[in-house]
């Protein structure tokens, strides 16, 4: 069983950036990564997702232009780039990981093994 644990969340105001991490728990073949994120009262959805080699993220539209995702050479280790936040950008943020060939971008179901989320609040 992979166990992914997220940090680097925290409070901001607008305008402000954030860089969120994740790390899996033990080496083993991933072949994408993601970020979900869940505001209060609203369904958890997705942000952004990247392959295993770094070479093809996809973003939610938005946060195209304003948030990056990108993954350490040779790891299991993604972040997230967050900058110009907004209030709307508050939510608790997933990392996501498939250990299967094909995904479907930013589908929950796609995804297998999740964190426990990260709180990450903007303020105007």
């Amino acid at each position: 069983q992979v166990q992914l644990v997220e940090s680097g969340g925290g409070s901001v105001q607008a305008g402000g950036s954030l860089r969120l991490s994740c790390v899996a728990s033990r080496y083993t073949r991933l072949y994408f990564m993601a970020w979900f994120r869940q505001a209060p009262g609203k369904e958890r959805g997705g942000v952004a997702d990247i392959d295993s080699g770094g070479i093809s993220p996809f973003y939610a539209d938005s946060v195209k232009g304003r948030f990056a995702i990108s993954k350490a050479g040779g790891s299991n280790t993604l972040f997230l780039q967050m900058d110009s936040l907004k209030p709307e950008d508050t939510a608790t943020y997933y990392c996501a990981a498939a250990d299967r060939r094909s995904v479907e971008n930013l589908r929950e179901a796609s995804y297998n093994y999740w964190g426990q989320g990260t709180q990450v609040t903007v303020s105007s």
